[in-house]
């Protein structure tokens, strides 16, 4: 009899705990937009904005990433540095750049042999290339890297080309990986293998319906770049899992004073 109570009581708790509201912070995590760059001494997409990332403890970094020429895969944004094109030269041409705060565009091979000293997750945005092919040649470089490194377990892949997608899905497939383009539905992103949607809040304004639809099919959901607090707490409140923004800072104070 006191067994059966107990299993009674055990039940009851998990029914009550199921049935409570979601906390903001459970809903909603802060991803840093190439990493946290607003930060004295940093620059986009540099090593130390990556470092500053791990030291707010966001639950992730975001960074770009290019193949140059001859298969160098450097994190930089801009398609170019200086009027040189990154992926139509050889890296010989920018291996001598410097970001803003004075650092050397880091290569994919440094900045990840950096990331090997953090603990957030990875947000390897892979930018499109030119072709099809050059953008599953793109792909198959990131994950032979990331994989190099054994960091596929700490890394997170998300791009706007199509094709990229399904080869970065193909050849790591226990690694998440998200669409940006805002082009696909959740249903259509769930029968190509992504594992959620990583869309401009325009497209989730456009398309509310989304995020209903995202969650019934297990769909992650990330929310780029939100860098206005009304606006965090709109998609937050609509269901967004992560908020990738600018300023991490200021999200990460706003989900505090939502989840006391």
């Amino acid at each position: 009899m006191d067994n059966m109570k107990w299993k009674r009581s055990i039940l009851l708790f998990l029914v009550v705990f199921a049935c409570l509201p979601l906390t903001a912070q459970d809903r909603a995590k802060v991803i840093a937009h190439r990493g946290y760059w607003q930060s004295y001494g940093s620059a986009q997409n540099s090593i130390w904005a990556l470092i500053r990332a791990d030291e707010i403890r966001v639950y992730g970094a975001e960074f770009d990433v290019h193949i140059t020429a001859d298969n160098v895969a450097v994190v930089y944004h801009d398609a170019d540095v200086k009027g040189v094109a990154i992926q139509h030269s050889p890296y010989a041409l920018i291996k001598d750049s410097v970001l803003s705060n004075g650092e050397k565009i880091p290569t994919l091979r440094e900045y990840l042999e950096a990331a090997k000293r953090t603990h957030i997750k990875l947000i390897f945005e892979l930018k499109p290339h030119a072709t099809p092919e050059r953008n599953r040649e793109a792909a198959r470089i990131a994950v032979e890297s990331v994989k190099e490194k054994k960091l596929l377990p700490q890394t997170e892949f998300i791009t706007f080309n199509l094709d990229a997608g399904k080869e970065l899905i193909r050849l790591a497939p226990e690694t998440d990986v998200y669409y940006l383009n805002g082009d696909l539905s959740p249903a259509e992103l769930k029968a190509s293998g992504f594992a959620g949607l990583d869309y401009h809040y325009t497209v989730m304004q456009q398309h509310p319906h989304w995020f209903g639809e995202a969650k019934t099919l297990g769909l992650g959901i990330n929310i780029f770049t939100v860098n206005d607090t009304t606006l965090m707490r709109e998609m937050i409140e609509a269901g967004a899992d992560f908020i990738t923004t600018d300023f991490p800072n200021r999200a990460l104070k706003l989900i505090s004073t939502l989840n006391p």
